[in-house]
């Protein structure tokens, strides 16, 4: 790092359990970010100040007027451009040093295999179940960690599913695909804006953390937030010896 660098990332520098090491690979990570919506904006741009050198990110939405009351990464002005332009443009007005790789698409199972197997990590921040469940399939394949968020209405919930760790479930294991789980968006439902980014930043830490090697994941738990209350559960998820996704996975 160049005395520029130090400078940028001192406060993480000076953390002992970070420090110069973590700072280097956090510059030599390559996060994808599906989903650059209201949880997607805030891990972003996180990521992207905290000097996490490659992002890939995946929407195929327009900045839409609806939008600024929570996905804090657009103004007024961007209304009606691609969101992965738009978020492009102000992560380098952030932190120019990160590169950006933009998908202005909904992404499927072909997309998603070589996006998936080229990341250190994978933030699912998309609003579908078709897409979670792709997401979660391509990062067990793939043997990548997947941090996983989603926020409706006041209510928040953030996991990590670690294929690289043996007893850790996938998403299919704690949300099998196929039952009958109702699909519920912002667009009909609300969702109050500061838990957005409660949420997304919270993603942004634990991919952080996973990409240090620091600290203790949410890998294996649930971690639940009620913003009314401001309440926060932890929930242990054991793996599904028969899961259909990861019961196959190698060791």
């Amino acid at each position: 790092m160049d005395d520029a660098q130090l400078l940028r990332y001192s406060r993480h520098i000076l953390l002992s359990e970070l420090g110069p090491d973590a700072q280097e690979r956090f510059a030599s990570a390559h996060a994808l970010i599906v989903g650059m919506g209201g949880l997607g904006a805030p891990a972003a741009q996180f990521l992207a100040a905290a000097g996490v050198g490659t992002l890939t990110i995946c929407d195929a939405d327009h900045v839409d007027l609806t939008n600024l009351q929570r996905q804090i990464l657009y103004a007024t002005g961007d209304i009606g451009a691609a969101k992965v332009d738009a978020a492009a443009q102000r992560i380098a007005a952030i932190n120019p040093e990160v590169r950006v790789a933009r998908i202005g698409r909904r992404v499927g199972p072909a997309d998603l295999a070589p996006l998936v197997a080229a990341a250190d990590v994978v933030l699912d921040c998309s609003d579908n179940f078709a897409t979670r469940h792709a997401v979660n399939a391509a990062c067990v394949a793939a043997r990548r960690p997947l941090v996983s968020g989603a926020a409706l209405r006041f209510d928040g919930q953030i996991a990590v599913f670690d294929p690289r760790d043996a007893a850790s479930p996938c998403y299919h294991c704690l949300f099998g695909e196929g039952e009958e789980l109702e699909e519920t968006r912002c667009a009909t439902m609300g969702v109050f804006a500061p838990l957005v980014g409660i949420v997304g930043s919270t993603q942004a830490a634990e991919a952080l953390k996973l990409i240090a090697g620091v600290g203790k994941s949410l890998a294996g738990r649930l971690l639940l937030v009620d913003a009314r209350t401001m309440e926060w559960r932890s929930l242990t998820v054991p793996r599904d010896p028969a899961c259909p996704v990861c019961a196959r996975r190698p060791a």
